[in-house]
């Protein structure tokens, strides 16, 4: 393994039964743990990051708010076919591995990986590094699983778990399988 890889983050929300979103996509049930000043570490992450791996998906949700989320960031989609881009995104189309190595020679020193498939994706090739799931108190019963036909079994070293007035749980693990690039402590949650 390359030891000047990018650091691999994912930073993803889940329901208690293990979805990310419902079947159709929407993730609305979010807004029962928003609450006044608390976004849970999110923008301490986002600020860490340089670079975005994005499932065609969580793309279009993206597109689909009232302005762009990721500006300011390298974001690279991962489709099968590319579209145009609006806001100087770019597509690929690929294995992930060379993908990772390809940004990481170019300068990308934390990725943040987002989406159900470009996370299952991540495992599954040994990339990611490190995994922070916010657990929000709700059982969807259907919808976008949080992983998707991984491809090997993916132990997971617990570093931090954070619970909220809201009900959410925090759970930071570590990838150690895929090297140790993450910090010792929790991301962005006060730990």
């Amino acid at each position: 393994m390359n030891p000047l890889r990018a650091r691999c983050s994912g930073y993803i929300a889940a329901s208690l039964d293990g979805f990310i979103a419902r079947p159709d996509g929407s993730i609305d049930w979010l807004s029962m743990v928003e609450r006044p000043g608390e976004d849970y570490g999110y923008k301490r992450f986002f600020d860490s990051i340089d670079t975005l791996l994005v499932g065609r998906k969580t793309y279009e949700v993206a597109l689909g708010f009232g302005s762009w989320p990721y500006g300011g960031k390298r974001v690279v989609i991962l489709a099968h076919r590319p579209r145009p881009s609006r806001h100087g995104e770019e597509f690929f189309a690929g294995d992930l591995a060379p993908l990772v190595e390809r940004i990481s020679a170019e300068g990308a020193k934390h990725v943040y990986v987002d989406g159900g498939s470009v996370l299952s994706q991540s495992l599954s090739a040994g990339v990611l590094d490190d995994l922070t799931v916010s657990l929000v108190p709700i059982l969807l019963g259907a919808g976008v699983r949080l992983t998707q036909n991984v491809a090997r079994d993916v132990r997971l070293q617990l570093v931090a778990c954070r619970s909220f007035e809201s009900g959410l749980v925090q759970l930071h693990y570590r990838a150690p399988g895929n090297g140790d690039r993450s910090p010792s402590r929790g991301l962005g949650n006060g730990q």
